[in-house]
């Protein structure tokens, strides 16, 4: 069981730090510009996971049903689940290239930053937006994958987006000189190529079952067939609106304490990002084995694939835990030459070892909840992680009389990870419930 979830996670942990890699290239271009480039991209960036992120059950969605037919040996059903979720990504994606301007100024009512920050945060929204086909489409494609047991064909398209994101960046910033417009441009033109790299894997490899009457379009979209697609969907959904609107708030809080906090905590979160990421890793391929034991009603390979999944995330936990003591000053160094912003990170530095033991738990959850579709139990949870957040944030604010900027910030720090923890407890408690016991229904 190790060799399969190894087999299945590596390809996914370089597929996932490919993500936060492109990001922290982004962030690193811009924050050798200024510190308003750095808050820009960090704005920007934060409109696009407000935006995305929303759309997440593409993925997800699409890797839990396709594994459990992919269990159950339903080929008709797996080729079905990627017609009906390439589908919606495209729908969706013209929906929003359309509203692409009442986006912007909502994202202009909803950000805090100087004039600047927000005009170039805005330019880089207008020229990315045009890749929304694109990274809604690669949702789809990455998570039919995943539901098909195979992790190596979303590594190659990572690597190979990734690859042609980061020489775009450069060359549009660096020698064409077109600023964080080029950093924009790039992701576009990467993820277009990505998009046309996974539709030729998918034809490649799995031509065989993508025959004329597996996708028929008026029998993929049938309502009888969408129902459990919108049912799954709709609570991923709901829990993504949730994680969203925490990251986004973070971003907005921390906009409002001072540009140099928005600064300092966007450097931060790049250590977020990268745990997760490679934590994610696993949690994909919690998604592939628990949907495929569920879908073979193998309850013994479920319950071994679940712990087996919980001990690599610990000892993943203790080992990123051990690089940020030792090297968190040199991977932020990496990110910003501003000694101003570098220093102004000291004091909350201490946050970097906190992140991995309170959150390993919230992404395997994440990933073995997935899988077994248990989308329900994941929003439920999710809602009162969401509430928590909130409620302490605001509450720990309102009951200071005197406020300086490092108290605001350790308050929003504080109530982001008790967020962390509520979402992993939660679902430890549901998991018999919503998980194992299906393999009795």
């Amino acid at each position: 069981m190790n060799k399969r979830i190894l087999g299945l996670a590596i390809p996914n942990i370089v597929t996932n730090i490919t993500v936060p890699l492109l990001g922290m290239v982004d962030t690193a271009i811009m924050g050798h510009l200024s510190a308003a480039h750095l808050a820009a991209i960090a704005i920007g960036t934060q409109i696009f996971n407000l935006i995305y992120w929303n759309f997440g059950f593409l993925r997800m969605g699409t890797s839990g049903l396709t594994a459990q037919a992919y269990g159950a040996n339903d080929m008709d059903e797996a080729v079905r689940t990627f017609i009906r979720a390439i589908s919606i990504a495209l729908l969706v994606a013209l929906a929003l290239i359309v509203l692409q301007w009442p986006l912007a100024k909502l994202s202009e009512l909803i950000f805090e930053g100087s004039e600047g920050v927000i005009r170039m945060a805005l330019t880089y929204f207008f020229v990315r937006i045009w890749a929304a086909p694109a990274t809604l489409g690669l949702y789809a494609v990455k998570g039919w994958f995943i539901g098909m047991q195979n992790s190596k064909l979303p590594m190659w398209i990572a690597i190979f987006l990734n690859i042609v994101n980061i020489l775009c960046s450069l060359l549009f910033v660096l020698v064409l000189h077109w600023d964080i417009r080029g950093v924009a441009l790039g992701t576009v033109i990467a993820q277009y190529s990505g998009l046309a790299v996974g539709l030729f894997f998918m034809h490649h490899k799995y031509g065989h079952l993508l025959t004329p009457e597996r996708c028929k379009l008026s029998t993929a979209l049938q309502w009888s067939e969408m129902r459990r697609f919108f049912k799954v969907n709709g609570d991923i959904f709901l829990r993504t609106v949730c994680l969203a609107a925490v990251f986004t708030y973070v971003t907005i809080a921390s906009g409002k304490i001072s540009d140099e906090i928005l600064a300092v905590n966007t450097l931060l979160l790049q250590f977020f990002t990268l745990f997760s990421y490679i934590m994610d890793g696993f949690a994909y391929a919690g998604e592939s084995l628990v949907g495929r034991y569920i879908g073979a009603r193998d309850g013994d390979s479920l319950r071994k694939a679940v712990r087996l999944i919980l001990l690599w995330g610990l000892i993943l936990t203790a080992a990123f835990t051990a690089i940020y003591a030792i090297g968190g000053n040199a991977i932020l160094s990496l990110f910003t030459d501003k000694q101003d912003i570098t220093a102004a990170a000291q004091p909350y530095m201490f946050w970097t070892l906190i992140i991995p033991v309170c959150g390993f738990a919230a992404f395997l959850f994440d990933g073995i909840f997935v899988g077994a579709t248990a989308s329900r139990a994941m929003r439920n949870c999710m809602f009162a992680a969401t509430a928590a957040f909130f409620a302490l944030y605001f509450g720990f604010l309102n009951g200071l009389s005197d406020i300086d900027t490092q108290r605001w910030n350790n308050i929003l720090w504080t109530a982001f990870i008790v967020f962390l923890v509520m979402r992993g407890g939660l679902q430890a408690i549901m998991l018999k419930k919503s998980v194992y016991n299906r393999i009795d229904r």
